[in-house]
């Protein structure tokens, strides 16, 4: 059987559309801050920061569906499986500033597993939108989840955020870590405690 081939005209056609109406918003930003936006170095600016932030929250205009590509496999495994150091680029919601890190997910099969690759898939699907930390550590989880059927699944996440660096209190090396435990790894404290050994 053929499958169809998507129609990356129009998303192309999506993203330049969506670029061009971003750039002079870009362009009035800098006359507010105070800059000249027709100096050498500014002349193009408006619309590189307008790719910049298509691209940073990408996420919008992808679905679950989309990245984990079917990559669903039958497998007799029913032991923990976890997936280490995912590194990670997000924004966040309140500031529109970067917050940088990795995630760890684990996940009891229960008679599928997902592709390798996938999961870091699944954390930029969330990561390129705006977000805060917690609701982007509960969203990954939910959705390895939802893909995978799992028995349980845990997700650890852990950020620096610019927010908090570059503003604010100015505080360097403070991170933050969240995590969501669901099915047998928030009910089996053995389980759990597994998980975070395995993530140490």
């Amino acid at each position: 059987m053929t499958l169809p081939t998507p129609n990356l005209s129009l998303n192309v056609n999506a993203d330049e559309q969506r670029i061009e109406a971003i750039t002079p918003l870009y362009q009035q930003l800098l006359v507010q801050l105070g800059e000249d936006p027709q100096r050498e170095g500014l002349l193009d600016t408006p619309k590189r920061a307008a790719k910049a932030m298509n691209y940073l929250t990408k996420g919008y205009r992808q679905t679950l569906e989309e990245v984990t590509n079917g990559a669903v496999f039958s497998s007799s495994a029913d032991e923990l499986v976890v997936v280490k150091n995912i590194e990670f680029y997000s924004m966040c919601e309140h500031h529109l500033l970067p917050f940088i890190g990795h995630c760890h997910i684990g996940y009891l099969p229960q008679g599928k597993v997902l592709g390798l690759s996938k999961f870091a898939r699944i954390v930029d699907l969330f990561a390129r939108r705006l977000q805060i930390q917690e609701q982007l550590t509960q969203q990954i989880a939910e959705a390895v989840e939802e893909v995978t059927g799992a028995a349980g699944v845990g997700v650890i996440v852990e950020a620096k955020h610019m927010c908090m660096m570059m503003r604010g209190v100015e505080k360097q090396n403070a991170s933050m870590r969240s995590s969501v435990m669901l099915g047998q790894l928030k009910s089996s404290a053995m389980t759990r405690q597994e998980f975070l050994k395995l993530v140490e």
